[in-house]
């Protein structure tokens, strides 16, 4: 089977959240796993000059984008095993970012939409099933229903995967049917038009054959008026196609075990004597207080709404009360890049807050620290949450999406548990898990580190997602592995 992935970014290459990620490490659990599994993406000016040098160019075409007849540069690389095929025009992939201003980047990626279909025949690459993610990429099973006329393209089926449904490529509708050129038939209510706009992301639910988010609780979730942002009728009507597939990790970037990023490695088996070594080294680098003892608690996260630190805003005067130091890494909305420099400032002892994005500090905090707070207004999937508890770490998270599907809540009458979490979205229902997690670190260490244990032994790894991704394709197209021949029995032989 082929599949290719088509996606606005791909770790290493272009990362700017869990998208990345996901595009980054599912296409290569694909390819182990047999399935002829591709990624393409924009070659945007940002990626790596190391990457650069070792694509190889392998042609060139003109599309028509409006009015304009655009360039389509095709290169390829061969990255882990997997192939990614990368789209260059500079006129529209010339930034420092992968995105910008809404308006530009719906011209941006209408262009790669229509860009991915049409480069197909030069590649030499006829895919079973193209896997769009978000808005970025939902022009494509549209483009693919106007390009129905070709046989090249009949019988092609499309997958688009919800990573945040709150992000969906909404602007004018007049420009978006300018920049798509296609029929007035596809900008109707029920197609690409959403309340007299252009909605990118409502017209890739219409015309794919399956919807898949990435867990299955944010699936149910986002059929509700309260998650929907405004397009749960539409998920409603489509619930028959929409699957919940929960994202993982990869266990080769993220291994305590093997981490060349960690002040001292560790695994299941160790955790209890080699931890405490990356507390006090990152205790060390921020100029906290060194103390293997103390109740650490790490923030890796955009710091929005969305992410619930209005409720850490409203308890943070009690969270600095005592007991606990907490580590922040992170860019987002001002008020709390500069309510967590605050802090900082008036408890230099208790808060470190790191206001910008560095990869190898994000390793050390996972492993340094005892817990991990995610208290999620809410939140699609998550991988901090996964990534914590490979590492040790103790997630605190609220019920919502991803984080209900992974964090199993401890009970302390049974012992089972991964975490801590909680319901109702209120700082004081939040405070009450952390106060309840730092009675069992400090009061209760036996069960402590046994739901260590039990995190640490928790599963996340790319391969069940995959094998639930393959068996969507295989219902999709009929294509199933052929079953191996019957081995032959062997030949009697007369005997004297």
């Amino acid at each position: 089977m082929k599949v290719l992935y088509a996606s606005s970014e791909a770790a290493p290459f272009a990362k700017t959240g869990g998208l990345g990620d996901v595009a980054g490490s599912l296409p290569v659990e694909l390819k182990e796993k047999g399935i002829d599994a591709r990624v393409i993406l924009p070659l945007y000016r940002c990626i790596s000059q190391n990457y650069k040098e070792k694509m190889r160019f392998i042609q060139h075409i003109y599309i028509n984008v409006g009015w304009r007849s655009q360039y389509v540069g095709i290169f390829e690389l061969e990255h882990q095993g997997t192939t990614f095929y990368f789209l260059d025009n500079e006129f529209y992939f010339n930034g420092e970012q992968p995105y910008g201003y809404i308006h530009l980047d719906c011209e941006k990626f209408i262009f790669f939409s229509k860009a991915v279909l049409s480069v197909l025949p030069t590649l030499d690459f006829r895919p079973d099933v193209i896997n769009c993610n978000d808005w970025q990429t939902a022009a494509i099973p549209v483009f693919l229903d106007t390009f129905g006329d070709n046989p090249f393209y009949r019988g092609i089926k499309t997958v688009i995967t919800i990573h945040n449904l709150k992000f969906q490529g909404r602007w004018d509708l007049a420009k978006i049917k300018d920049f798509m050129g296609i029929s007035d038939y596809y900008f109707t209510s029920d197609k690409l038009e959403y309340y007299k706009d252009g909605n990118l992301l409502k017209g890739g639910m219409v015309y794919a054959n399956k919807i898949t988010t990435v867990s299955e609780s944010y699936a149910q979730e986002i059929t509700t008026p309260q998650y929907g942002e405004g397009l749960d009728g539409l998920l409603r009507a489509r619930r028959n196609d929409l699957v919940g597939i929960l994202n993982g990790i990869s266990y080769k970037e993220w291994n305590p075990e093997t981490d060349p990023l960690l002040y001292k490695n560790y695994s299941a088996k160790t955790v209890f004597q080699q931890k405490k070594h990356n507390k006090t080294g990152l205790q060390q680098e921020l100029n906290l207080p060194v103390d293997e003892t103390v109740f650490m608690v790490g923030i890796v996260s955009r710091l929005t709404d969305q992410k619930g630190f209005d409720l850490v805003a409203a308890a943070l005067e009690q969270l600095c009360a005592g007991g606990v130091q907490l580590v922040i890494l992170g860019t987002g909305d001002e008020k709390y890049e500069n309510l967590f420099r605050h802090y900082a400032w008036k408890y230099p002892d208790r808060v470190s807050a790191n206001i910008y994005f560095s990869n190898e500090l994000s390793h050390k905090i996972y492993a340094a620290c005892d817990a991990f707070l995610m208290p999620s207004l809410f939140e699609p999937c998550g991988l901090s949450q996964l990534i914590s508890m490979h590492y040790g770490t103790l997630p605190i998270v609220r019920e919502t999406g991803g984080l209900r599907d992974t964090v199993v809540s401890y009970n302390e009458y049974t012992g089972e548990g991964t975490g801590f979490s909680f319901g109702t979205y209120s700082a004081h229902d939040m405070m009450f898990v952390v106060k309840y997690a730092m009675d069992i670190y400090y009061n209760r260490r036996k069960d402590w580190d046994g739901i260590i244990r039990q995190a640490m032994a928790s599963d996340y790894s790319w391969s069940a997602s995959a094998d639930k991704y393959i068996a969507l394709y295989r219902e999709l197209t009929g294509i199933y592995d052929a079953p191996e021949p019957p081995a032959e029995k062997p030949k009697k032989t007369k005997t004297k």
